[in-house]
């Protein structure tokens, strides 16, 4: 299948054995991808949040069991007693109970998270937290403000000082990307009638930066699984990798995201990860899509295996990208 430009990478037993890349970073100027093209990974971000909040409460910060009330001021949903009960660990385990996307809407207009936040008490809510699965993008980056109140420290620079920068991921960031400072970026791409069309990598999702405001390169990501698969001893706490493997709800996926994953056992979500039971053994993964782009990300510790796929045109690559990796592999 066409597409305009991709990269991955594979690490295995503590290495990066391959990555590769391919195509343009932008159908109308023609520059390769390379190793250091960054993409923006959307949901994928999802997994450094994940990771984030676990590091941050190794060092006391708060905890996951804490309510979101105490450390977000003024925070309100529907009905008062899920506003009393609700936790930081089921904001990132999509477990709050409110009806699934709430005011994905209004992250799509571009309106600021506060601004958003300040109207969750508009939301229906279907179950008390805890109890179903309910996929969000902006109650999950409630993580941010959270964060930043307990810090002092902003997302952005919490996520460059605890992850990227200990780990190595030299071209990564948090929020839109200055393309005069860095112009390798790969640009989004939709198909019109005439091909490829690039957009501005720059719009979009970018004010929710825990549930998908991330940009990495190929190169960051093999840096990425490395440090997951416990690789960078210095950098990951004992309990981290425990903490983003736990189930902590089933998931009802639909078909269309799982069938290239086949025979196909159970799903759950983590905090900022999906969980996976493929062919006996438990793999970690996330996905993600804004427009013109997708990201996937996957490892399974028992195998001492990961891969990373980033794409800057979307199309059913993606999809059966990881789920074939791993059906060789396991072969």
């Amino acid at each position: 299948s066409r597409t305009v430009g991709a990269a991955y990478t594979i690490v295995h037993r503590g290495e990066v054995v391959y990555t590769g890349t391919y195509g343009e970073r932008n159908r109308e100027s023609h520059q390769p991808v390379d190793e250091h093209t960054l993409f923006r990974l959307a949901s994928v971000s999802k997994g450094f949040a994940g990771v984030l909040a676990t590091l941050l409460e190794k060092d006391g910060v708060f905890s996951l069991d804490d309510r979101v009330v105490d450390h977000y001021p003024g925070f309100a949903l529907k009905d008062s007693l899920s506003t009393e009960d609700l936790t930081i660990r089921h904001l990132l385990s999509h477990t709050s109970g409110l009806v699934p996307y709430a005011f994905d809407n209004l992250v799509e207009a571009g309106q600021d998270l506060h601004t958003i936040a300040d109207r969750l008490n508009e939301v229906d809510i279907s179950a008390p937290p805890g109890e179903l699965y309910g996929y969000q993008n902006v109650m999950f980056s409630l993580l941010d403000p959270i964060a930043r109140r307990s810090t002092g420290v902003p997302y952005e620079v919490l996520v460059q000082d605890k992850i990227f920068n200990p780990l190595g991921m030299v071209d990564a960031s948090a929020g839109p990307v200055n393309l005069e400072n860095n112009p390798n970026m790969a640009y989004p791409h939709v198909l019109t009638r005439s091909g490829y069309l690039p957009l501005d990598p720059r719009k979009g999702y970018y004010n929710v930066l825990p549930a998908a405001g991330v940009n990495a390169s190929i190169s960051d990501m093999g840096q990425w699984l490395l440090g997951l698969l416990g690789y960078k001893s210095h950098w990951m706490p004992d309990g981290v990798l425990d903490s983003i493997a736990t189930p902590l709800i089933y998931t009802p996926l639909k078909w269309r995201y799982t069938r290239y994953w086949q025979p196909f056992r159970e799903r759950h979500y983590s905090l900022g990860w999906r969980i996976y039971y493929y062919q006996g053994r438990e793999i970690i993964y996330h996905g993600g899509y804004i427009k013109g782009y997708r990201a996937e990300v996957a490892f399974c510790p028992s195998e001492d295996v990961g891969i990373a796929f980033l794409m800057n045109s979307p199309n059913s690559l993606a999809s059966r990208f990881v789920p074939t990796f791993f059906d060789l592999f396991f072969e």
